[in-house]
């Protein structure tokens, strides 16, 4: 199991799904500048990902050599509340060394998607929603928002 951190972003009708995205640019990049335009690129894009749920039970993950992060997206009631969000900073560089950005898709937008990601970028794809990938199924979700691999930890 690897080591994981979760934040869990207030979104429609709280914020705009382009201001939702900017925030998690924000939480991206808070220690590492140089990847913003590549970020903001992608913005009417993932806010299109955002603005139809598919952030709600299938996350953006960003992976590098560092702890991989997931990207949750609260909506409705939820979002207005907030009692469920965790948009406090990352205590770590989520961008570390060779990173990559996985956005969920619904399967209808998948092919549009993975087409206009790639004009804009090589380390931002698309993922089925559906889908879950190996380094998601490997792990459960914390309280705490951060998971340690003890056993990896321990060196046992």
């Amino acid at each position: 199991m690897a080591t994981v951190a979760r934040r869990t972003i207030r979104s429609s009708p709280q914020r705009d799904t382009v201001t939702t995205w900017s925030v998690i640019v924000d939480l991206l990049t808070a220690s590492i500048t140089e990847a913003r335009p590549e970020l903001e690129s992608v913005a009417g894009i993932a806010s299109s990902i955002i603005a139809e749920k598919a952030c709600e039970n299938s996350p953006i993950l960003v992976s590098c050599e560092g702890p991989q992060t997931r990207f949750y997206c609260i909506y409705d009631d939820d979002a207005i509340d907030g009692s469920d969000a965790n948009e406090d900073s990352l205590g770590f560089d989520p961008l570390n060394g060779d990173w990559s950005i996985s956005l969920p898709c619904t399967e209808e937008d998948l092919t549009w998607v993975q087409s206009a990601l790639k004009e804009k970028s090589d380390r931002i794809t698309a993922r089925d929603m559906s889908e879950k990938k190996q380094t998601e199924e490997n792990s459960t979700k914390s309280d705490a928002g951060l998971e340690l691999n003890v056993e990896g930890f321990l060196g046992s």
